[in-house]
């Protein structure tokens, strides 16, 4: 009988030990809801009198100004607070839009680093953080955004180098790291980017080659280089792989040799700049002629000989 009353007693304590742990555990592990999303929000509602008026307890967080919600979960799936004067850090709250596919933030006065807990939005396909004053390094953890296509940074403070992390991110159809004050060498990895439709480095401080990689990406429409310190010489069989090149922008830089002989092999080439280098070797290709695409092209600022013959057809 004792037996039998201790054995009793022990289940009850198990019992009494084991479900608060269990409770805990369930609380630990529920889901994220659309509350989870407006908390997460209104840690950017301080920032702005109409943030302020309109982000408000009596309303749907999806009925909000710059707030989109996916009508498949229900959650917060894109964010556009572009061009509200916002004044803030970005805050790490944000971590929680776990659907977040889309964060705009162009045209505003965000400061401070990008903060890490970002990598944890993994469904984010499109990030704006162009005209704003962030500062630092870019962080290497936006390449641990697998779906990201769209990643914009122009205009900001930005230092350091280029992550070599980027190159991660195969599914990148537009880089732009415009106007920051970026230097160092361009990653070699990046010619790992073949979904990479637009790159857009220019008004840093990168120098060195431009690495071969980068014209082996065949789907480029767009390449832009002007005003860095960039040294070396361009490939002689550069166009080779870009069929799709539209504009080449190299201008004011410190590139050397001879003007690729090949360049009629990006026969949609609309934009040819190269001026302001130090091109020196033999003489302004023929093969310029035979771009019928070619709207505007720039050779000054060069040691070259001889005129681009046009081809009429």
């Amino acid at each position: 009988m004792e037996k039998k009353l201790s054995c009793i007693l022990l289940y009850a304590f198990l019992i009494t030990i084991t479900f608060p742990m269990l409770n805990s555990e369930a609380k630990a592990k529920q889901p994220l809801s659309l509350a989870t999303d407006q908390t997460a929000l209104l840690s950017l509602k301080h920032t702005s009198l109409l943030l302020a008026t309109n982000w408000t307890n009596s309303t749907s967080v999806c009925t909000w100004i710059g707030v989109t919600c996916s009508f498949r979960h229900h959650r917060v799936a894109a964010l556009n607070l572009s061009n509200m004067a916002l004044s803030a850090t970005i805050p790490p709250q944000l971590r929680h839009l776990s659907f977040l596919v889309s964060l705009d933030l162009t045209n505003n006065l965000f400061h401070g680093d990008l903060p890490q807990e970002l990598s944890l939005l993994r469904r984010l396909k499109f990030i704006s953080f162009r005209l704003n004053n962030f500062t630092g390094d870019i962080p290497p953890m936006l390449g641990q955004l697998p779906k990201l296509e769209y990643l914009n940074l122009r205009n900001n403070s930005f230092i350091g180098s280029i992550p070599k992390s980027l190159s991660n991110l195969t599914n990148l159809q537009f880089l732009d790291l415009r106007s920051n004050s970026l230097s160092g060498e361009i990653p070699k990895e990046l010619g790992r980017l073949q979904s990479l439709q637009t790159l857009y480095v220019q008004r840093n401080h990168l120098s060195g080659a431009i690495p071969s990689a980068i014209f082996n990406i065949s789907t480029l429409v767009a390449m832009g280089f002007t005003y860095n310190e960039l040294s070396g010489s361009l490939p002689t069989d550069m166009c080779r792989n870009l069929p799709f090149l539209g504009g080449i922008y190299l201008s004011f830089n410190q590139l050397s040799g001879a003007i690729p002989t090949n360049l009629s092999h990006c026969s949609r080439l609309e934009v040819l700049s190269l001026s302001y280098n130090s091109f020196s070797t033999g003489e302004i290709p023929s093969e310029i002629g035979y771009l019928t695409s070619l709207q505007f092209l720039a050779l000054g600022g060069n040691n070259l000989n001889g005129m681009v013959q046009v081809l009429i057809t």
